[in-house]
């Protein structure tokens, strides 16, 4: 037989009250019509469901065997059913977001598992990439709201709220070679002639240079392999702290000393979206959320 909601409902109904008359006040029935609904369904599957030899229904092992993946669908038609409402009153049906790739991202990810828990069938999607390309993306339209640094310049397009911030601080690998003295306290100019090696976009030009200290510097869009490229002796890099906390921790990268300013360039983390283009549901709730943390 082809199950339905309604047969799937009954059944449960049943199977949960133990009893015809039960289950049909629970379903605003007749318990004649209840009783003849599993009948009819009995006669389809071919078996027993309930033996009805005793005072009230007893489930067969059949029917147990069944109630399992019972329950599953009806929770699941439930859910599509409340998700479908969602839809009606503004929820959209992906939620894309994008994040700079070297920002922290676990305050997000906390508010996103709350969104996930509120709309256990909102698609949602978190795009990483490096910051001008992020911003790109919300400008194109591919990501609804993104996470990234503030820079220095207000772009009239652009709503956004501060969440947080982040420190970058100047690393470089204890092996490496063109400053063997890495432990000594250095000028920041002394990184000017040294190889640095940045996250930026292979296409687009970097809007902040804040970060960008050296004349010489190699690229690269992933922040893993920036890491990897510093802890390979290939340059030095500016990374969040927050992140590379246990690479500093174990050894494997080192904290830079100035003699002249401290190494931690604090940059805002802001979340942004597009003034002309009003959040949906999901998008606004994460940015009241984002906001609470």
């Amino acid at each position: 037989m082809n199950f339905s909601s309604d047969n799937i409902e009954l059944f449960l109904a049943v199977l949960d009250r133990g009893s015809f008359s039960a289950a049909a006040r629970a379903l605003r029935r007749v318990p004649s019509a209840v009783s003849m609904g599993i009948a009819n369904m009995e006669a389809e599957l071919g078996f027993q469901l309930f033996d009805r030899s005793h005072r009230e229904p007893v489930p067969t092992a059949m029917a147990l065997a069944l109630a399992p993946h019972a329950r599953l669908i009806a929770d699941q038609l439930k859910q599509l059913h409340i998700h479908a409402i969602e839809l009606s009153q503004g929820l959209e049906s992906t939620l894309s977001i994008g994040v700079a790739s070297d920002i922290n991202s676990s305050a997000l990810l906390t508010a996103v598992t709350t969104l996930a828990e509120r709309y256990p069938l909102l698609n949602i999607e978190v795009l990483t990439a490096p910051q001008d390309d992020v911003l790109h993306m919300l400008h194109q339209g591919r990501v609804g709201v993104c996470l990234a640094f503030g820079g220095l310049n207000v772009n009239i397009n652009e709503q956004f709220h501060f969440v947080g911030s982040e420190s970058l601080i100047a690393t470089l690998s204890a092996q490496h070679s063109a400053l063997r003295h890495a432990d000594a306290a250095l000028y920041l100019e002394d990184l000017v002639n040294v190889r640095q090696i940045i996250i930026a976009s292979r296409d687009l030009p970097m809007a902040d240079l804040r970060p960008r200290v050296a004349e010489s510097y190699w690229r690269t869009d992933s922040l893993q392999m920036a890491l990897n490229m510093v802890e390979a002796g290939l340059g030095w890099g500016n990374f969040p702290q927050s992140l590379i906390a246990p690479l500093l921790a174990q050894g494997r990268l080192t904290r830079l000393k100035f003699k002249n300013t401290k190494n931690a360039l604090r940059l805002p983390i802001h979340l942004i979206w597009l003034k002309h283009q009003p959040l949906d549901k999901a998008a606004r709730e994460l940015v009241a959320l984002m906001r609470q943390q």
